[in-house]
């Protein structure tokens, strides 16, 4: 069985074919998929969804979507969160943490803003015991210090997955004594991502998680590159369905047989999000 622990499955690029989508995932293995969610306009969606396809959820803010954030909308992430406390299918707070990569991102000001918003979102994540979905880009070390400060308070937070891992051996070790997993997906499928695809294979196996990132994130076979984009043809579309052939790929780079690298990263995202174990039964 295969766990995609990170897919955003209620984006609107699915539209009507959610459900589809899922039940395709499902018969070629994908047992559970977690749907973080993004904004305080998509928690009830998460929530629903999870419901539907007998799958898990996160609430929390991403880090692009601070801008449009406010301290009404922490407040709604928290009284949610208090609200679906006893949901089985609540796994987590994320999508959370910091994004220096988008320009629009890096004024001080929002990155003031993004820093603030990730530190309360951390709070909660303590004050209901839940891990973390962290979205890391440019920003490893800063997560890595919203952390500490955390669990110098007292309680370190949960653990959870550090999604779309792209960091360096010293970030990704600090994450994983702090009780953190490491998402890889469709990004490391490509020849070209000699780094990441260096980060897959030397880390130690306990470390891993896959993920789709879907829509988003897709593996070679999906993607679509920019002249044929610029003459009009769409972008591929990633799905939960792509992870059992990303998980047979990146199987082969660590020498594993996909069936032994879908019980490797089950028992691994069983780890990271406690709560999932309960669904499987």
């Amino acid at each position: 069985m295969w766990i995609d622990t990170h897919c955003h499955l209620d984006a609107p690029e699915f539209g009507a074919e959610d459900l589809v989508e899922r039940e395709r995932a499902r018969a070629l293995g994908v047992g559970l998929c977690v749907y973080p969610a993004v904004e305080r306009a998509n928690f009830a969606a998460v929530r629903e969804l999870a419901h539907r396809t007998g799958d898990a959820y996160a609430l929390g803010i991403h880090p692009l979507l601070v801008p449009r954030a406010g301290p009404e909308d922490l407040q709604a992430l928290a009284a949610e969160l208090e609200r679906c406390a006893d949901d089985p299918r609540l796994v987590a707070v994320g999508e959370i943490g910091l994004d220096f990569f988008v320009p629009e991102l890096c004024t001080p000001a929002l990155r003031e803003r993004q820093w603030q918003c990730y530190r309360e979102q951390l709070r909660l994540a303590q004050r209901h015991g839940l891990p973390v979905i962290l979205h890391v880009r440019r920003s490893a070390d800063w997560l890595l210090k919203g952390l500490r400060e955390a669990a110098a308070r007292g309680r370190p937070v949960a653990g959870g997955i550090a999604h779309a891992f792209n960091g360096s051996a010293q970030q990704a070790q600090a994450l994983l004594a702090l009780g953190f997993k490491l998402g890889f997906g469709g990004a490391a499928t490509f020849d070209s991502a000699r780094q990441l695809r260096q980060s897959w294979v030397s880390l130690p196996p306990e470390a891993l998680v896959l993920e789709t990132d879907a829509p988003d994130m897709p593996p070679y076979w999906c993607y679509v590159n920019a002249a044929l984009r610029a003459a009009g043809q769409p972008q591929g579309r990633n799905s939960p369905a792509e992870l059992p052939r990303i998980g047979a790929e990146l199987a082969g780079l660590r020498g594993l047989s996909a069936t032994a690298l879908a019980e490797l990263t089950t028992t691994n995202a069983l780890a990271a999000l406690p709560r999932l174990a309960a669904l499987l039964t």
